[in-house]
């Protein structure tokens, strides 16, 4: 019956004109399960898989019960396809509201929710055994989790929209157009019209406010908007983002923006891509999920996350084309950004954007210019309140030109992001006078006019003191903030993360530094206990040169191998240690702690058994077969020690963290905070964990192979010692090398501000230029106001 049922989906699907991908969309049935099916390899198909394909498909009361039959023999005639006669017409009113507008996206929740009502139906007519209660439950965990990350993304994005003074006084009249049809796909496509039948273009043009309405009226849930620089795409996608959740049905996807720009195509695909951005702007969603994967995953592989892909012209070059390759692989509903030359060029080199509408946003006019800029300075004559400076400027502006050319400033103020940078050097600050700016000898065109905006950006918001706090040297923050501009540049990303500051520096000077610094902190640390329990300071001062040079040595080829050989970062912690109050559906997964820890404990166990054991041989002028000997029966009694007690204060470490909630807000300095937390208290528990289990196990090593080694010693005082330094030094060492917020505290407080690179408060300086204006928030990460503020940025460090 397996052969059967895969040629009668296979004809139901080609006849509803679904591919495997848009039927996978819509039931929420992997591809690989459909394709599976259609060609016989996955026999006695389960009939919740079943009915999620049959309302998928919309189909009616004679297709439906032809694919049950087929599934289940003497299905038919049974009587069960009566207790199901409702569910045909639900599905297919289910798909035809899908097929209009954006709720195309959310097919695969529909479908979900219309399997479990004929489930319902299905158990009154005696199949309850069929579908197990764990079913309902297991989709009920994404659906209750995209419910939660609409609320966290809402409350986000109008925070973000209030800092950025988007609504003060009123927001720029965004408008556009449809594109050109060169950029466009077929409308068939966009429509998602079968064949043969009529179909012509969309009314698509509109104003800022209508946005979600313009995206609802695209069956395929596709729109390309594309704007030059400055041209308010990004403020378009946040109010898209905020009008789009107001109006939100739970059938429908929850939009989240991703800046694509950070995205590199070739090296990870765009599903994994979106799961690792969500978990870092949402650390809760890296809970468990159904089926083994985290959250996140489950509400991107389902279908719940609409993404609004920022930034496509901010990719480098050589991926723009893999880029659109890899949308075009795929049927997700998105929203994409992106300046008109740099798409184009991508759609030169392979096809445009499959089944989507692309927009173009048009300039702002003088009109517009009247009804804004004046309502944003200060009211300075009183005998005439409407004056201001920007008056006379517009009015100039208005006056035709001896060649009929428009003035260079009108140009240049069609875009919101010149617009609002003229509104900060000159509105409200009396010192400005506008009107320089219609000074053609001073700026003959509109390139210097842009570079004359950009460059007095900063000196003027940080001219202005913030209340409570000292103003800033705008020289020194320019360095500063040219630095941090460069820094993404080299990495080709837009995102400013605290736990990546020290990626500016060359891989080898990192990890030199972490070297010397863990190093560093462990002599001192070992040298201070050791002449504490020995009484010697010179004894301690010879201890804790050689305990530290050795840790510094093995910590850092540990941070080698784990993240720059590997080319990986130092992620913040998703997790929180809890002891009490831990959710019930926490999972206690240690088994791999247990495995890593072990492994990595032993190695370093070993190896600083062998060292330091040589060394002690040879400090007495043994011979070098004896001071052989003595550092391998070291290194096996230490690699034991310590391979025992790293896996079980892994192991532990791992039964107490607990993930973090959806809802919870998300910020750098919040991620931060919350990191420092966590590291803080495994640092607190890790050591004295670490230290017990280290020094009660080297008595129990020592008893267990004496003999088998040669005569071992290990008296109650060098446990006591071995344990306190190791566990102690183990925890410092730990923290340094391999946790983001050492890492952070290492390079970001100390050596970058130490070599003039940042300042010394890192953190308060990031949250200042936010505050200011400077800096905006995108989760978990900053980015600069606008690409091209960080590219002038740039350039000017590169002429320092």
């Amino acid at each position: 019956m397996a052969g059967e049922f895969g040629a009668v989906l296979r004809r139901l699907r080609e006849k509803a004109g679904l591919t495997q991908d848009e039927l996978e969309r819509r039931s929420g049935v992997s591809v690989s399960t459909i394709r599976g099916l259609e060609t016989g390899k996955r026999g006695n198909p389960r009939m919740t898989t079943v009915r999620q394909l049959a309302d998928a498909l919309a189909l009616r009361s004679g297709d439906r019960e032809e694919l049950l039959g087929a599934a289940v023999p003497g299905r038919r005639g049974d009587g069960a396809g009566e207790a199901e006669a409702s569910a045909p017409e639900g599905g297919a009113a289910q798909a035809g509201a899908a097929q209009t507008g954006a709720a195309q996206a959310g097919a695969a929740q529909a479908g979900a929710a219309q399997a479990g009502a004929a489930q319902a139906g299905a158990a009154q007519a005696g199949e309850r055994a069929v579908a197990p209660p764990a079913a309902s439950a297991v989709r009920a965990a994404p659906a209750e989790a995209a419910e939660q990350l609409a609320k966290a993304v809402a409350a986000r994005w109008q925070r973000e929209e209030e800092q950025r003074r988007v609504q003060d006084p009123y927001p720029l009249p965004v408008r556009w157009k449809a594109a050109r049809e060169s950029l466009t796909d077929h409308w068939a496509n966009i429509r998602r019209q079968p064949p043969g039948a009529p179909s012509g273009p969309l009314d698509l043009s509109g104003r800022l406010e209508g946005i979600a309405e313009t995206y609802r009226s695209i069956p395929s849930g596709r729109l390309v908007v594309l704007g030059k620089s400055g041209s308010g795409k990004t403020v378009l996608t946040l109010r898209f983002v905020l009008d789009h959740l107001r109006s939100r049905t739970p059938a429908e996807p929850v939009p989240v923006i991703f800046s694509i720009g950070a995205w590199d195509p070739t090296a990870v695909t765009l599903r994994d891509w979106l799961t690792e951005q969500l978990t870092r702007d949402h650390p809760g969603t890296a809970a468990p999920g159904p089926g083994k994967i985290s959250l996140a995953s489950a509400l991107v592989d389902s279908g719940r996350v609409l993404p609004v892909l920022d930034g496509f012209d901010e990719m480098a070059d050589g991926l723009r084309r893999p880029a659109l390759e890899a949308l075009n692989a795929t049927t997700l509903p998105l929203v994409l950004t992106s300046r008109p030359a740099e798409y184009a060029a991508a759609v030169e080199e392979t096809d445009v954007l499959t089944s989507a509408a692309p927009i173009e946003l048009t300039d702002l006019t003088l009109d517009d210019l009247d009804h804004y800029l004046p309502r944003t300075t200060r009211k300075t004559d009183r005998s005439d309140p409407a004056a201001g400076a920007w008056q006379p400027v517009l009015k100039r502006l208005r006056e035709p030109s001896p060649d009929g050319s428009p003035a260079p400033l009108a140009t240049v103020l069609t875009t919101p992001l010149m617009v609002a940078l003229a509104r900060t050097v000159y509105s409200d600050t009396p010192e400005h006078d506008p009107a320089e700016l219609l000074d053609t000898e001073r700026f003959p065109g509109v390139r210097e006019l842009e570079e004359h905006l950009l460059d007095n950006f900063l000196p003027t918001v940080y001219r202005r003191s913030r209340p409570g706090e000292r103003g800033r040297d705008p020289e020194r923050v320019q360095r500063w903030l040219g630095h941090l501009a460069r820094h993404l540049t080299e990495l080709r990303t837009p995102d400013l993360a605290w736990w990546r500051l020290g990626h500016g520096l060359r891989s080898s000077t990192r990890t030199l530094v972490t070297a010397l610094v863990t190093a560093l902190v462990i002599g001192l640390v070992d040298g201070a206990m050791s002449a504490a329990f020995s009484g010697s300071l010179t004894g301690g001062v010879l201890d804790g040169t050689v305990v530290g040079l050795l840790a510094g040595l093995l910590f850092g080829l540990v941070h080698w191998f784990t993240y720059t050989a590997t080319g990986k970062d130092v992620q913040p912690s998703a997790v929180r240690l809890r002891i009490r109050g831990r959710p019930r559906s926490t999972k206690w997964r240690a088994g791999s702690r247990l495995v890593i820890g072990t492994l990595g404990g032993a190695f370093f166990g070993s190896a600083y058994g062998f060292l330091a054991g040589l060394l002690r041989a040879l400090s007495v002028h043994a011979a070098p077969a004896s001071a052989l000997e003595t550092g391998l029966v070291d290194a096996i009694v230490f690699g034991l020690v310590f391979g025992g007690a790293t896996g079980l204060s892994f192991c532990l470490l791992g039964l107490l963290e607990t993930p973090l909630d959806i809802v919870s807000a998300v910020s750098p300095g919040s991620v931060l905070r919350a990191d420092r937390r966590t590291v803080l208290i495994q640092l607190c528990f890790w050591a004295p964990v670490f230290g017990a289990a280290v020094g009660l196990g080297a008595g129990v090593v020592v008893d267990l192979l004496q003999g088998h080694l040669g005569r071992l010693v290990m008296d109650p005082l060098s446990s006591l010692m071995l344990g306190t330094i190791s566990g102690l030094g183990g925890a410092l060492g730990y923290t340094l090398t391999l946790t983001a917020w050492g890492q952070w505290c290492l390079l970001a407080r100390v050596w970058l501000p130490l070599t003039g690179r940042l300042p010394w408060a890192v953190a308060a300086f990031l949250d200042d230029a936010y505050q200011r204006g400077v800096l905006r928030q995108a989760g978990a990460v900053y980015q600069f106001r606008h690409a091209r503020l960080q590219s002038r940025l740039a350039q000017g460090r590169r002429r320092g």
